[in-house]
């Protein structure tokens, strides 16, 4: 069997760097989980997710598919997607994005006990770092309700492009504008809840946030 980590396309690209994964995963917030259903069905949904040193957190409802393909044994592919801009060239087919992405390939495990709790604290935290101290501890029923399932980062790539774009030496001469629309995530202010009572101040950690 092939190693579903090697980069085929433009492999020049590809990096198995440890430190470059963990960057990219703990810059994003959403990544696509590939699984088989039941009935074989390819199936691809987005979910928030965390590391947790070499392996990824995700979590999910006890009887949602992905829950019910790891318990299955269903082989995992999660992927994670950051856009750093729009490389604009002088051919159609030489127009690009510069992009920063992580494929893991594996099979899920899931948590239990104090490890399935702690996964759920570490996703709040990831996603908003401080939060957890401010609110109250997952109740029973909430963890019985709710799944998380590790996968290990051991068979993970990452792939990036940076840069300008690379066109033809013949299209040089083209009066066609060529460069980078560059790309950013960039939070707004806070919105309070509707049914927020007065009184409660805009915690240090919201103000402002960022990635």
């Amino acid at each position: 069997m092939s190693d579903p980590t090697t980069i085929r396309r433009l492999p020049e690209r590809g990096t198995r760097d440890s430190e470059t994964i963990a960057s990219i995963l703990d810059e994003g917030l959403v990544c696509h989980v590939g699984y088989l259903a039941e009935d074989g069905r390819p199936v691809v949904i987005p979910t928030l997710y965390a590391r947790d040193g070499d392996r990824l957190l995700l979590h999910g409802s006890n009887t949602s598919g992905v829950t019910r393909a790891v318990r299955r044994g269903s082989p995992l592919s999660v992927t994670v997607t950051l856009v750093d801009g729009i490389v604009v060239a002088r051919s159609g087919f030489h127009s690009s994005a510069n992009y920063r992405s992580v494929v893991v390939h594996g099979t899920g495990t899931i948590l239990e006990g104090p490890d399935h709790a702690r996964a759920l604290d570490l996703t709040v935290e990831r996603l908003i770092p401080g939060r957890s101290a401010d609110i109250r501890p997952h109740t029973k029923s909430e963890l019985k309700q709710t799944t998380t399932i590790a996968l290990s980062l051991e068979t993970a790539s990452a792939k990036i492009r940076i840069g300008p774009p690379k066109d033809d030496v013949e299209d040089l001469a083209s009066e066609a504008w060529a460069g980078v629309v560059p790309l950013r995530m960039v939070a707004g202010t806070p919105e309070p809840a509707p049914d927020l009572r007065d009184g409660i101040d805009l915690p240090d950690y919201l103000d402002p946030y960022r990635r």
